[in-house]
């Protein structure tokens, strides 16, 4: 079975003993994902559209790592700083996934830091077009 993990440098990766994505045979899943820049820079403080289509980008990025593609994704799951500023990550969310649909759950929380408006985490399954797993 393969196991494969990606560690992107994120700063609390290594002292958290922890992978940004990890895929154990046709399962992947990708850690909470925010959109603190390489530089540790926050990008596009308070806007949220902004921060999700950047962190669905780290993410798409975090799944190639491991063999993954966003159309193996089946569970997102947003965490939001104000629920009632849902609609630029409903809106980046709708863009990314066109078509492919995986299942969704938002929830209310506080993040790390102020402008931080938005972390998102995935969970694949690396299946075939007709749905079938190669085990």
């Amino acid at each position: 079975m393969t196991i494969r993990q990606y560690q992107s440098g994120g700063r609390f990766e290594e002292a958290g003993s922890y992978s940004r994505a990890k895929r154990v045979g046709p399962f992947v899943s990708v850690a909470g994902t925010t959109a603190i820049e390489p530089s540790g820079k926050l990008h596009a403080p308070g806007d949220t559209y902004a921060q999700s289509v950047y962190i669905l980008e780290r993410i798409e990025k975090a799944l190639a790592e491991v063999g993954a593609a966003k159309h193996h994704v089946m569970r997102t799951r947003c965490y939001l700083t104000d629920i009632n500023n849902a609609a630029g990550f409903v809106k980046a969310h709708g863009e990314f996934f066109k078509g492919i649909n995986p299942v969704l759950t938002g929830v209310q929380a506080g993040l790390t830091q102020p402008g931080m408006m938005v972390e998102i985490d995935v969970d694949a399954i690396i299946h075939e077009p007709d749905g079938s797993i190669n085990l």
